[in-house]
């Protein structure tokens, strides 16, 4: 036993002394954005690295504010990313209980089709989308252009197939048998026991939607209804940047991502994991 606990240990230690490291790595860079955040422009290109924050963030924040109106374009940001969310986790939910759940013809190519858009760069649909959206539909700088055109996610929707089909037939089967009708199996039952496998795809979807930067630089030109990515971005090209202001915007969109997971990593974790074990 004690060679078993000291093996154990020697373990731990050597995997730790690999991890930490590497963390650390990962996290300089996210520790120098906020000490960026918090300096002059004259500070940030000073050739002398600093490693401690500053007193400049304040002053950074209102420059940032003052050519962009940032904090509109969080809320713009924040309102599309839950509502996004909100719907094509719906969405992606009943699309992977139908393909689960119930036999149709031409099923198999449905389910290939899905596989096969996954395969497929976003770049390739990209300008069709722009097309149809703002030429055809005349629906470019609305909130529609910014919500609808990406709500449906094919990872999304097999990920949840996945985790449907993993559930009992005999629990639904015997729901059935009882009176219970199809939209309430799904509602009452299904979704209930998909929750953890629903908050890791929210979560995905949310991070997706809260750092997109093409689609919404291509529909929206209007300050009003420019996502927080269009707004810092930009600042670049201006005849004055103002790196600081940038770092700043930068730190305030990557908090609340980071406070989100923190929040629910358990029900992530869960979620990821959940297909491990059938």
């Amino acid at each position: 036993m004690k060679s078993q606990s000291r093996s154990t240990l020697i373990r731990s230690l050597s995997l730790h002394a690999v991890l930490i490291p590497l963390a650390l790595i990962w996290l300089f860079p996210l520790w120098m954005m906020i000490v960026f955040a918090t300096m002059p422009d004259s500070g940030i290109f000073n050739p002398q690295i600093v490693l401690l924050p500053s007193t400049h963030f304040i002053e950074n924040v209102a420059n940032l504010q003052a050519d962009t109106d940032f904090i509109h374009a969080l809320m713009i940001s924040f309102g599309v990313a839950l509502t996004y969310t909100i719907l094509s986790v719906l969405l992606t939910s009943m699309a992977g209980w139908a393909l689960a759940r119930y036999n149709f013809v031409g099923k198999s190519l449905v389910v290939a089709v899905i596989l096969g858009t996954i395969t497929l760069p976003y770049f390739v649909v990209v300008i069709p989308q722009f097309i149809m959206v703002a030429r055809e539909f005349k629906l470019a700088n609305t909130w529609i252009a910014l919500i609808v055109p990406p709500l449906f996610n094919s990872l999304g929707v097999l990920f949840m197939r996945q985790a449907f089909s993993m559930m009992p037939a005999d629990l639904f089967d015997a729901a059935r048998v009882e009176g219970v009708s199809e939209w309430q199996i799904f509602l009452r039952i299904a979704l209930p026991l998909a929750r953890p496998t629903m908050a890791a795809l929210a979560i995905i979807l949310f991070l997706a939607s809260w750092n997109n930067y093409l689609w919404p630089l291509l529909i929206s030109s209007k300050p009003s209804v420019m996502t927080a990515p269009v707004a810092l971005g930009s600042l670049v090209g201006l005849a004055k940047v103002s790196w600081g202001g940038i770092m700043a915007g930068a730190v305030l969109l990557t908090a609340p991502i980071i406070v989100i997971f923190i929040l629910l990593q358990r029900h992530f974790i869960a979620g990821i994991s959940a297909g491990a074990v059938k």
